[in-house]
């Protein structure tokens, strides 16, 4: 408690921030809510996390803003003769009930599908994968988290036998003699995280930045490479056959903890350098020039994030990136590896408890009959009722309305966030019924026949995981207005009008406690977490067991091995990778054109992005006002030579056209951009929204489609 200048008492809540996966400390403090539509609290400075120090974005600062009556939901909605009205909340469940049901009756429970969410917690994340096998029997689940960083865990599910956004803690990316960043753009999807960058170059370590555009964080590169977009795979192997051919490869590391090397190099060796500068457009100089700089220095990373991995070879890209660190011995040593920069707040999390479609609770493989029998133990039901794998994220969503007709949708916002946006639009229109959980009415909350308002960040508690791998507690620090439920609630009551009467408590604590045995064994091991934990310390590493083994992720922590409580494992593969024998893998790669080239009717190749002040589909962001009068709407971002060739005019509003249709935007000119690509960011809906135009092309892996190239025209508008 403290007081306030007026004499008034109040109260700080130390938590995290509701937004990106780097899941910042904040301070919570109470305030005076003079007119009744304030939001009780303000961000203030906390200092001891050590992940940001105190140093906060814009969105950080500004979240209570969402919690504000004027901007979010208060009351469920219910449509009547084709309009949402305000009801109660045992109409509104009533409706969700009947509707899940009737369909589960008439056309089967995998007519029935569940869309979630990233920015769930943890406990929310489960239950919703729990509710969806136990009690709509469904193998239709998905979430959004799919087009987040699949790719990346893909690749490193098949090198490392684990995936795990970061498996180094960030305060170990300044240590670094170099650090290759593909596809990221830090200071303005991760603000605070930049400062670690900073510090590389402080220290004396170099950074490459490998971008298409010449963005605010590849200013500070130490060397920009601007390939085409869709070329970071050739991209990657020319860098290693330079590897090979200057003799720089670690032979020691490659003979003991490796395998696979030699068809890997093969692949690699037919990428020579003027046939990669081809395919780039990155000059033979700047390839030798980069592994120069990464392979003398004895530490060194690569960090990827949605660039390379929202393509649809994005499997392949990451385990190009992936060889070039093993061929250099750098995966399991200090300060040196692969890392993926995960983006949304529980991404991690999301994935790793039941959301996806091929998973359940500790990353463990739904098609794998020990990791069933162990799950369905927990949930106290017959393995054999749980269903298989369903469709991945794009795939669930062309499916509605066809073979999926009703849909329960949690924290998401796909009407603006998926790609070929117009056409998920349509298929959420067609459905016999949509019911939607989330804080705002957001695009696709406005075609749902039921919407809950359901409670926020500050005003419950539960946990995430962040792109390190660290399992953090967020603290409520509000009580939640008059009608607004928990999704913990709403799928407890859910459950129990569909015939299910236990197995789904409100109490978060209680939902971790049952998470812990289930993931229990798992790669994602929890089983040695707890709330007091978190509450005591500044986040627990996975896999954390609760007996104090190693667990699959090689590395018993930094306590030791045998220790009475396990003190998580913030470095992973020090010892061995969590493969069958403890070897990393080399997978053979090969470049290969994107999925929709261009050509005389679409000449030019659009990528989409995000800027500072606005998040994801802008459902939350673009309803605070000082985050709109930074980022009001959308823009196409175009080279001068580009501009000129169209007769474009800065700030003049340009078609961009595709296959999947048209988006216009206003001109932003720069020579930050090649002059074959224009950029979008997709934040926005309506006439500007950039997913409209994107690829739904997908990984054969991962199956993330190919947001981040595809062929477009550029057109003057009138």
């Amino acid at each position: 408690m403290r007081r306030t200048l007026d004499g008034m008492q109040t109260s700080v809540t130390p938590t995290h921030c509701p937004y990106c996966a780097l899941q910042c400390g904040m301070n919570l403090t109470s305030v005076p809510d003079r007119d009744g539509g304030g939001t009780g609290v303000e961000v203030t400075e906390r200092t001891d996390f050590p992940v940001n120090r105190g140093a906060l974005c814009g969105k950080g600062r500004t979240a209570p803003a969402l919690l504000s009556s004027r901007v979010r939901l208060t009351t469920p909605l219910v449509r009547t003769d084709g309009v949402l009205r305000p009801a109660g909340w045992d109409e509104a469940l009533d409706r969700i009930a009947e509707g899940l049901s009737r369909t589960r009756t008439e056309h089967g429970p995998d007519a029935c599908g569940v869309f979630g969410g990233g920015g769930l917690t943890n406990e929310k994340a489960y239950a919703l994968g729990k509710f969806a096998r136990v009690v709509l029997g469904t193998s239709q689940i998905d979430y959004n988290g799919r087009f987040c960083m699949s790719s990346a865990a893909a690749g490193g599910i098949k090198a490392f036998g684990l995936d795990r956004g970061l498996p180094f803690p960030l305060e170990d990316v300044p240590k670094a003699g170099c650090v290759i960043l593909v596809g990221s753009n830090l200071a303005e999807t991760m603000p605070p995280a930049l400062r670690y960058l900073t510090e590389l170059r402080e220290n004396g370590g170099k950074l490459i930045v490998v971008d298409p555009r010449r963005t605010r964080t590849a200013e500070q590169a130490d060397l920009h490479l601007a390939p085409r977009p869709g070329t970071d795979l050739a991209l990657a192997l020319g860098l290693l056959h330079l590897v090979v051919a200057e003799g720089r490869t670690d032979e020691a590391y490659i003979r003991e903890r490796t395998s696979g090397w030699e068809e890997a190099r093969a692949a690699a060796m037919a990428h020579w350098p003027e046939y990669v500068e081809r395919i780039t457009g990155v000059s033979v100089p700047q390839l030798r020039e980069t592994v120069r700089m990464f392979c003398e220095p004895e530490a060194t990373m690569v960090l990827t994030a949605r660039g390379p991995e929202q393509q649809s070879k994005g499997t392949d890209t990451v385990g190009a990136w992936i060889n070039l660190c093993l061929a250099t011995g750098r995966p399991g040593r200090p300060f040196s590896g692969y890392g993926c920069l995960t983006g949304q707040g529980n991404g991690q999390g999301g994935r790793e408890h039941g959301q996806k479609a091929d998973q359940l609770p500790g990353y463990r493989k739904l098609d794998d009959p020990a990791a069933r029998r162990h799950v369905a133990e927990v949930w106290g039901v017959d393995p054999d009722t749980l269903p298989g794998p369903g469709r991945s994220a794009y795939e669930l969503l062309d499916a509605l309305g066809t073979d999926i007709r009703a849909l329960l949708l949690m924290a998401s916002n796909p009407v603006v966030s998926a790609p070929r946006a117009a056409h998920v639009e349509e298929r959420l229109r067609s459905l016999d019924f949509l019911a939607v959980a989330d804080v705002v009415l957001s695009e696709t909350a406005e075609l749902a026949d039921v919407v809950l308002p359901v409670t926020q960040w500050a005003e419950e508690t539960g946990t995430t995981t962040s792109l390190e791998g660290r399992v953090l507690l967020r603290r409520q620090a509000l009580t939640p207005p008059e009608g607004i439920r928990s999704d913990l609630h709403v799928l407890r009551e859910l459950a129990d009008r569909l015939g299910v009467e236990k197995g789904f408590p409100t109490d978060p604590e209680e939902v971790f406690e049952e998470l812990r045995r289930a993931s229990a064994g798992g790669p994602a091991d929890y089983s040695g977490i707890t709330y007091r934990r978190l509450a005591e310390e500044d986040g627990v590493f996975w896999p954390c067991p609760s007996d104090g083994s190693a667990g699959p992720a090689g590395s018993a922590g930094e306590g030791g091995e045998g220790a009475v409580v396990h003190p998580g494992t913030p470095r992973l593969f020090l010892d061995r990778f969590a493969t069958a024998d403890g070897r990393a893998r080399f997978v053979a790669v090969h470049h290969r054109p994107l999925a929709e080239e261009p050509d005389a009717e679409y000449p030019v190749l659009l990528t989409t992005g995000r800027v500072v002040s606005q998040y994801q589909s802008g459902a939350q962001t673009r309803r605070v006002d000082e985050l709109n009068a930074a980022a009001p709407g959308p823009f196409v971002e175009l080279h001068p030579r580009l501009a000129e060739r169209l007769g474009a005019v800065e700030g003049e509003p340009l078609a961009v056209v595709s296959r999947r249709g048209r988006a216009v935007a206003p001109a932003r000119i720069t020579t930050a951009i090649r002059p074959d690509t224009v950029f979008m960011p997709f934040h926005w809906p309506g006439e500007g929204r950039a997913n409209t135009l994107t690829n739904p092309a997908l990984d054969p892996t991962s199956r993330m489609p190919e947001f981040k190239a595809c062929a477009v025209r550029v057109e003057r508008v009138g």
